[in-house]
């Protein structure tokens, strides 16, 4: 028996019980579910016919706005795959992931075409195209044409819990950003398992100020509160006065922040002065804070649980927290796992470590996500014994509290985007000047840590921090290019030949 587990029923369910009540809030537009419902009907009707089917990628490069989430929605009804971009990539990462997705079609905002026409230009394969606004781009069709209405759509896929819903591209410790697959089922049970840890309801209130492209605001806000019929209110990017000002108006209840979000709105004059008691949750990325900065947020959000998580995308994000009454107490945890997450820590021979010692986080549950698209060795190495290896060394205390104490895979987490070394790595290699190359991550008062790079240049040869930098700018996202440039004679090497990156954090500069 096949059991339609599609995330277009959500939306469907509660546009049959709460039609009026609202969906999103965007720029002063309300969208009710209902109308939320119609619109990706419509858009789903203009998708299938340019040829969009089930099991098909449709690429959504956009800042925040509604037509994200009708777009996810639109190929969620069609059994097709929604696949987030990040639009801080450089024109090159995205045609990498438009390419190695074989996406059938892309959504774009406006403000993005001219990155999405310098990423697909002259790409070797069909690709459908379809632009957010009003305004006519050569190439593209305008959305507003696609979802009319004239176009009729078939009837709504029904998707069994192992279909994918999403495909979502994250650095990984290759120089080559991994395709994660999460089905509609990791979905749901990401949905059951918030619900029960934060008791959403529909008389909810969430802001979404980071990025949808990322499970922080997508998943840690925004699909929860779909799941439960609550309202979220959409900006199309973080804006730390803008925040506590929708905070204070609107009396928001929820939102995901990252580290570098909570940073800059703490810093805010006044701060303390701000009535934001209606502010319940606050999901925060799991990086470790001092008590006093914990006792200015808790003064400043009086009402509110900060609860420090831990997740990844492979999981849908979320998979630990730290509950309210163990802020201060376990200070520097990120909790305890959420309902229907196993986690252990092991160690190298795949052996669970005793409370105290650590190890490599390994998580399963139906949350953990199938696999990394057409890449099948990575998901198998991903899950050696059975559990997903997160990649990240852990503790669990006498109390089962998680304690993350490094990266395995040296990865540099900078204002809650991740980093992988090597993907930089590579492309300083592609400069002619450049013998060797190594990227770590140096401690960053706003970002948490901020990619620097360390080179041996070939004997002869002349270079520039600033013109490395330059060439990195031309072909990473600004996050990725390197703060800084130092030139060494030779790389810290151990007896086996690996880089010895812990030694390279310690010279600076």
């Amino acid at each position: 028996m096949s059991i339609d587990v599609n995330w277009f029923g959500v939306l469907a369910h509660h546009a049959s019980r709460t039609p009026d009540r609202p969906i999103t809030v965007f720029e002063g537009r309300v969208t009710t579910y209902a109308e939320m419902e119609q619109a990706a009907i419509r858009l789903a009707g203009g998708l299938h016919s340019l040829g969009v089917r089930p099991a098909d990628v449709v690429a959504l490069l956009s800042y925040n706005c509604p037509e994200f989430l009708q777009t996810v929605f639109a190929a969620n009804y069609l059994g097709a795959i929604a696949m987030p971009i990040n639009w801080r990539l450089a024109a090159p990462e995205v045609r990498y992931i438009v390419e190695h997705s074989r996406a059938r079609a892309m959504v774009c905002g406006e403000a993005l075409l001219d990155l999405a026409d310098a990423a697909l230009g002259g790409l070797g394969r069909p690709l459908e195209r379809v632009a957010v606004g009003e305004t006519p781009h050569p190439g593209w069709r305008p959305l507003s044409e696609m979802a009319s209405g004239d176009m009729e759509p078939p009837e709504r896929a029904r998707c069994q819990g192992d279909d994918v819903h999403r495909l979502m591209y994250t650095s990984g410790t290759t120089g080559r950003p991994k395709g994660v697959m999460l089905t509609h089922a990791n979905l749901a049970w990401k949905n059951l398992a918030h619900l029960v840890e934060f008791g959403f309801t529909a008389g909810d209130l969430g802001l979404a100020c980071g990025p949808l492209y990322h499970v922080g605001a997508l998943d840690l806000t925004t699909t929860s509160l779909i799941a439960a019929g609550a309202t979220t209110i959409i900006h199309r990017a973080f804006d730390a006065a803008a925040v506590v000002d929708e905070m204070e108006r609107s009396r928001v209840t929820t939102v995901w922040l990252a580290p570098a979000m909570v940073n800059a709105i703490m810093a805010l004059p006044g701060i303390e002065q701000r009535d934001l008691s209606s502010v319940r949750v606050i999901i925060n990325g799991g990086e470790k804070m001092p008590v006093p900065l914990i006792e200015r947020i808790q003064r400043t959000f009086p009402s509110a649980w900060f609860a420090d998580a831990y997740g990844l995308t492979e999981t849908v994000s979320g998979d630990t927290f730290l509950d309210r009454e163990s802020i201060v107490t376990k200070l520097g945890s990120v909790g305890r796992p959420c309902l229907h997450l196993e986690l252990q820590v092991w160690d190298p021979n795949g052996r669970s470590v005793a409370p105290g010692e650590r190890g490599e986080i390994v998580v399963r549950g139906p949350k953990v996500f199938k696999g990394y698209w057409r890449d099948p060795e990575a998901t198998g190495r991903a899950f050696a014994g059975g559990w997903f290896h997160t990649g990240d060394i852990g503790v669990l205390d006498q109390d089962g509290y998680l304690f993350i104490v490094d990266r395995l895979k040296d990865m540099i987490v900078s204002g809650g985007e991740n980093i992988a070394g090597s993907e930089v790595e590579r492309v300083l290699y592609e400069h002619d000047a450049v013998v060797e190359a190594a990227v770590v991550g140096r401690p960053d008062a706003r970002w948490g840590e901020v990619p620097v790079a360390f080179v041996v240049t070939r004997p002869g040869s002349t270079t520039s921090a600033a013109e490395l930098t330059d060439w990195c700018r031309d072909r990473l996202a600004r996050f990725k290019v390197p703060k800084s440039v130092t030139f060494l004679d030779a790389l810290p090497r151990n007896p086996s030949g690996k880089v010895l990156k812990r030694e390279l954090r310690t010279l600076g500069p």
